[in-house]
């Protein structure tokens, strides 16, 4: 029987915590940083709250308060699919998947939410969806009778419970997507997994934690195949479903348009109109299988790897509109969540398409890799770096100021912590746009720290530098690059190279390439300190960076 990949996932990481396994080194290949001390002037930036600035000092490795007990002590730990709203009190409210070290999280219902002031402290409120919605079972069954199916009553605890959406819909008003994954498969073996179902609840505000309404059934997983779903558990690539009812994303456009796009590890990401009163398909649905024309009215196709591969490392499609730009961008996690996962965005002027990467592919009518990379695995030369950084939401503060939150994995057989790979953190960073309008994500932590304005004084000195193309689940590293006085480059990758420094846009030029640099947290700093960090793009290319003295 086909399991679900989250599912199974989660299952194996379960097992293997139960099993007190003792995990061993780390890697033996870190390559060592050599950092030269250049000439360079003494740097004395005004205070400005930066002498006064405390940076965050809760741990990264957070088993110790895993547990139930302590939940109130989590702030960000345990977070995966994590989506994010700005709700009218000040707060921001975060919502997730079930998941935690030790699967905690069953003891809590279902899509926990937690609320922050300043994006980098969080009060744990505990799950919103108690049990399963009473709507479900029917649902299903009513589904299986119109395909000639047999009733089946499973038990309530083999549902999955994934990914949700969080959105403002207007004062008064907040709609949760959410998505429930039905357990076996749809008809003894030999046959393909059961169906998915997307949900909605409403809430008018969300600091009301049990406010939450469910408003019932939106959409399922509809197939092309008609009802041939004797597929085997193993047949990836002829999966029976053409859309994967998982992972919704929900956006309202500038013209009030209401649009509901989803899909996981099938076909691609198709996106449907839904009304703005009931937030559900506008029309009635037909039955979800037949031909692909039959199953049109489930959703228009935006996106996908590959044109006729009905089994492609693609999901968590998150689409914003941001008003600068005039554009929409698709963030997209790509391959396996365990250690490979990484983002992905492309951009459209439309929100059904065609979407089109930085290199012109277009992944709406031709499919393709998607371009530019966002995250990556990766290391710096302290720490242990993170893996498995994707499945973001995308949210702004109002005031031009744009995140990224995601969850991140420690890697596998970190010392002295079993089954490493299963400690999740919730990761926000800061976006900052290019020149040419695409989205750059930090590499360090958003942390609060001033903004203060940097000067080219302080860029001189030592950097770690991250080439973060695609390498498919490594951990890109870090090498030092020296910046000296002279303008020139005399250490690293790009030794050789000369750079300058835009003060007004606060862009560094190296070696040919704009890097937008800020002030965050050198996480990996003991004791943890403000720093300055750049990204940068080329093409298909995309740069991490940040100063280490």
């Amino acid at each position: 029987m086909k399991l679900n990949k989250y599912l199974l996932y989660s299952i194996l990481m379960l097992a293997a915590c139960s099993m007190n396994v003792s995990c061993s080194g780390g890697d033996d290949d870190d390559p060592t940083v050599e950092p030269i001390t250049p000439d360079k002037p003494e740097v004395k930036p005004e205070n400005n709250g930066l002498e006064d600035y405390v940076p965050p000092t809760y741990a990264d490795n957070y088993t110790s308060i895993s547990s139930w007990s302590k939940r109130s002590q989590w702030n960000l730990a345990n977070v995966h699919d994590p989506t994010v709203v700005l709700a009218e009190d000040g707060y921001y409210y975060m919502y997730q998947t079930d998941a935690s070290y030790g699967n905690e999280h069953t003891k809590g219902g279902h899509f926990h939410g937690r609320r922050s002031k300043d994006l980098v402290n969080w009060e744990y409120l505990g799950g919103t969806m108690k049990s399963l919605p009473d709507w479900v079972i029917p649902k299903l069954n009513e589904i299986r009778k119109e395909m000639g199916l047999p009733e089946v009553n499973p038990n309530k605890n083999d549902f999955g419970y994934w990914a949700p959406c969080v959105r403002k819909v207007k004062n008064g008003l907040y709609r949760m997507y959410y998505s429930i994954v039905c357990p076996g498969t749809i008809n003894g073996n030999g046959t393909w997994s059961e169906r998915a179902f997307i949900g909605l609840m409403e809430n008018t505000d969300p600091s009301n934690n049990n406010g939450w309404v469910d408003k019932g059934y939106v959409i399922t997983n509809a197939s092309d195949k008609g009802l041939n779903f004797k597929v085997a558990a193993n047949d990836w690539a002829n999966c029976y479903f053409r859309w994967n009812a998982i992972d919704p994303c929900y956006i309202i456009t500038p013209e009030g348009k209401h649009w509901l796009v989803y899909g996981s590890w099938h076909s691609g990401f198709p996106a449907i109109e839904v009304s703005a009163e009931t937030g559900k398909p506008i029309g009635t649905l037909p039955n979800p299988w037949g031909t692909v024309k039959e199953i049109a009215p489930y959703g228009k196709l935006i996106a996908t790897r590959q044109m006729g591969n009905r089994w492609q490392g693609s999901e968590g499609p998150e689409v914003i509109y941001n008003p600068s730009t005039g554009y929409y961008y698709l963030f997209v996690a790509y391959d396996a969540l365990d250690v490979p996962y990484n983002t992905r965005v492309v951009r459209s002027k439309n929100i059904d398409g065609p979407y089109v990467g930085i290199d012109g592919t277009d992944v709406t009518n031709k499919g393709g890799e998607m371009y530019p990379i966002l995250t990556h695995p990766y290391k710096f030369s302290k720490g242990d770096g993170w893996v498995g950084i994707s499945h973001c939401c995308v949210f702004d503060d109002g005031k031009g100021n744009w995140y990224y939150a995601s969850q991140a994995r420690f890697p596998a057989n970190v010392p002295g912590i079993n089954v490493s790979n299963a400690i999740m953190m919730g990761h926000v960073r800061s976006i900052r746009w290019t020149e040419d309008g695409w989205p750059v994500v930090m590499p360090e932590r958003y942390g609060a720290v001033p903004q203060v304005a940097i000067t080219e004084a302080e860029l001189v000195g030592n950097w770690e530098h991250i080439d973060l193309s695609y390498d498919y689940g490594k951990q890109k590293r870090s090498n030092v690059m020296t910046l000296g006085a002279d303008h020139k480059i005399t250490t690293g990758t790009w030794k050789g190279g000369t750079w300058s420094y835009d003060a007004t846009k606060q862009i560094l030029t190296a070696n040919g390439v704009k890097l937008y640099i800020q002030r965050e947290v050198d996480w990996e700093a003991n004791p943890r300190k403000h720093t300055i960090v750049y990204v940068g793009l080329n093409n298909q290319k995309t740069y991490w960076g940040k100063k280490v003295d």
